[in-house]
């Protein structure tokens, strides 16, 4: 993506002191299905190029190749851009060889390099290999991660691609929860590439170039942007807030810790087919904020729905954000309570969240929440027990509702160069 062709930024001075064009713009232009990413990532933006706290090293690249994936125990970035894609070819060659090459652009974006022969470097009679939009700009730790959804394996009856006897125990159709209001256009996918970076326009870039390389054998079924992370994966960093204001993601999995990580997030030898040995399996849930319901609500109201201080964060009984929490101190339906691993066996998932704004709903009420992201080891022993009890029982249930849902494989990195995302399954 370095390239001496573009300048990073350009400049325009305003009341606040300079701020770059592509921090106003962030989302534009990415041509794949794109919401708005909504005055909070343009705020986001600004802080981060403007003076504000920034990311460690928000530039720098992280490793594609690895026993693991990239962009699950990975530091948490700030922004994201998720996209779901439906399979068009009854080709399984074209699908592998889609695949192959897009592990060959990924590995040479998360590095930081142009696609391919570039955007301005190949025949001006030709369309470029590269759309463009990232010259000039770091690898601003972007990482993709594949995931292969269950009606890749087998959709209407039909082993369509000859993989169905590897689709493993644990990937299975998730169960329609109490209070779903699942949107059809917004769930599911035959595959997921999941987009995360410290720049809003490298996560774009991302998902730009795999469509277009991809065309003619898969097209985007849905996307979403995010901002404004709502987990993080580095527990001695601050911890964020969701829209609702109260600090996410105070008791997730910390990405050094291998132990909790081999326990609960990747999957071990004997746990299913081998190509999902280091792999991990990823629930996506788009959850709408009923955010002018939530704005009304009463200060103590809202702490009792969460179990926690909106200031601090601390829960009920305690001073501090991260002392033991005392569960008996908060109401029998408080989210806290009814999530935290003491009141389910132990149980843990890796949250890897982010906020949206969508614009509004056509009733002048803002289309915003959490994209909520989740790794663990088995999805039949972890998000689906956990979010059958908060589905029942959450306070936090009169203000949120989900939306969209999908579930997905992850499989394990790829460890070298020549190797491609799925080759286990595939090869």
């Amino acid at each position: 993506m370095d390239a001496p062709q573009a300048p990073a930024t350009e400049d325009r001075k305003g009341a606040a002191g300079p701020v770059s064009r592509r921090a106003v713009i962030g989302w534009a232009g990415a041509g794949v299905a794109l919401g708005a990413a909504g005055v909070g990532s343009v705020a986001a933006a600004a802080r981060r190029e403007g003076g504000g706290s920034a990311a460690v090293d928000s530039g720098s690249a992280v490793p594609f190749y690895g026993e693991h994936q990239a962009g699950i125990a990975t530091p948490v970035q700030d922004r994201l851009h998720f996209a779901a894609f439906d399979v068009t070819t009854g080709d399984r060659a074209a699908l592998v060889a889609m695949l192959k090459e897009w592990t060959r652009a990924a590995a040479a974006m998360t590095g930081g390099r142009e696609v391919g022969g570039g955007a301005v470097d190949g025949l001006p009679e030709a369309p470029p290999d590269d759309t463009g939009e990232a010259l000039g700009l770091p690898a601003s730790r972007l990482t993709l991660t594949i995931g292969f959804g269950p009606t890749l394996f087998e959709r209407d009856g039909e082993d369509r691609f000859g993989i169905r006897a590897k689709r493993p125990a644990a990937l299975i159709d998730l169960p329609r929860f109490p209070g779903d209001k699942l949107d059809p256009a917004r769930s599911g996918g035959d595959l997921c590439v999941q987009a995360c970076a410290d720049d809003p326009q490298v996560a774009v870039h991302a998902i730009r170039n795999l469509a277009r390389i991809g065309m003619g054998t898969v097209s985007v079924r849905w996307s979403q942007l995010g901002f404004g992370k709502t987990s993080s994966t580095t527990p001695d960093a601050q911890t964020p807030r969701n829209l609702m204001g109260f600090k996410d993601g105070t008791d997730n999995i910390a990405g050094t810790d291998a132990k909790a990580l081999a326990d609960h997030v990747w999957a071990a030898p004997g746990d299913g087919p081998e190509w999902m040995t280091g792999g991990s399996y990823l629930v996506a849930r788009r959850i709408r904020m009923h955010i002018e319901t939530w704005d009304r609500a009463a200060l103590k109201e809202q702490e009792d729905v969460f179990g926690r201080t909106k200031g601090e964060g601390a829960p009920y009984g305690r001073q501090h954000e991260r002392d033991t929490p005392d569960l008996k101190a908060m109401p029998v339906d408080a989210h806290v309570r009814l999530a935290h691993p003491d009141s389910n066996g132990g149980l843990h998932i890796l949250r890897r969240g982010f906020s949206f704004t969508d614009g509004t709903d056509g009733l002048g009420r803002l289309d915003a929440g959490l994209f909520f992201l989740a790794y663990q080891r088995d999805t039949r022993k972890g998000f689906i027990p956990l979010q059958q009890r908060l589905a029942a029982h959450d306070a936090l249930n009169e203000y949120i509702q989900h939306v969209g849902s999908a579930h997905f494989a992850c499989p394990q990195g790829v460890r070298k160069s020549g190797e491609w995302w799925g080759q286990g399954l595939f090869g």
